[in-house]
């Protein structure tokens, strides 16, 4: 344990130390928030006043705050796992300078090498991502806040397990990685692609049936979900109290992945959470069964 801890804190000084990794990572969340609240908002704001009642008008206010959600949903989803990314470059960066293999010489097991970049990295990932939420949140009190003290804990319990879930993720897919082309070249897929595969920047259900099916067989889909159900509930209950149907508010979360369906049956927040954790736990036993038996590059 004391070699764990050595190692987590060797890997927290150099990532903290390295101030251009750690400051892109930390303004990239705001960045996109502002790129969100700039070109995706109106988009939004259109799309839930559309799907009122005919005649039915909404307080505006509401429409400001459902969308306020949406956006910072979206944000959160992506940079949990974008983030974990960014933070998780140390692992690559041994192993080319050799320093990894100047660890995997000294008594401390492989096993016990791998927990150290996994739990080190999931530390300055869910430091920059509480920092995003704070972000967030603060945005939400200017557009419309509808969120209890219940919801906002459980975004702080989201933004964990997300976190957690990207630097497992993060981990298994760096691990073989040996040069910084191909680390930047994962971070760039990753950047592009992840946004898409769970349903941040477009919502899952506006595709194709065949393709809802697949993405639903993903972990990071039930996190958006969990993430946006938490963040717009407040707005889409207050929809209800001002009299709009309950089968329009339903078909609107629906829409914007608030509800999660597998096969068509619906699944539960509970069930979210349980796949959440344990893909993470498998995703954390493969990276370390990879580490542990990989042999360290020679000279």
């Amino acid at each position: 344990m004391t070699g764990l801890g050595a190692l987590i804190r060797r890997n927290c000084k150099l990532f903290f130390k390295d101030k251009g990794m750690f400051f892109t990572s930390l303004i990239t969340p705001v960045i996109l928030l502002v790129l969100y609240a700039t070109f995706l908002a109106k988009v939004y704001r259109d799309s839930f006043a559309a799907a009122m009642p005919a005649g039915f008008a909404v307080d505006a206010a509401l429409i400001d705050g459902t969308v306020g959600g949406q956006l910072v949903s979206s944000l959160l989803a992506v940079c949990c796992v974008t983030v974990a990314f960014c933070s998780n470059l140390l692992m690559v960066q041994d192993r080319i300078s050799g320093a990894r293999r100047d660890l995997t010489m000294t008594p401390v097991r492989r096993s016990t090498l791998a927990l150290g970049y996994f739990a080190a990295s999931a530390l300055s990932t869910l430091l920059i991502c509480y920092a995003a939420l704070a972000v967030c949140l603060g945005y939400l009190a200017v557009t419309g806040w509808y969120l209890s003290a219940a919801d906002v804990l459980l975004l702080g319990l989201d933004v964990l397990l997300l976190s957690l879930f990207g630097t497992a993720l993060s981990s298994l897919v760096n691990a073989p990685l040996s040069t910084n082309g191909q680390a930047s070249a994962v971070g760039t897929i990753v950047s592009a692609g992840y946004g898409f595969i769970c349903g941040a920047y477009m919502p899952i259900s506006n595709f194709s049936e065949g393709l809802q099916t697949v993405l639903s067989f993903f972990p990071g889909t039930y996190g958006t979900s969990l993430v946006r159900s938490h963040m717009m509930g407040g707005a889409f209950d207050a929809m209800g109290e001002s009299g709009v149907p309950d089968a329009v508010v339903t078909a609107i979360r629906d829409s914007v992945d608030c509800n999660a369906y597998f096969f068509g049956n619906a699944v539960s927040e509970g069930t979210m959470y349980l796949i959440l954790a344990g893909s993470t736990a498998v995703l954390v036993g493969l990276y370390v069964l990879i580490l542990t038996l990989k042999s360290p590059r020679k000279k």
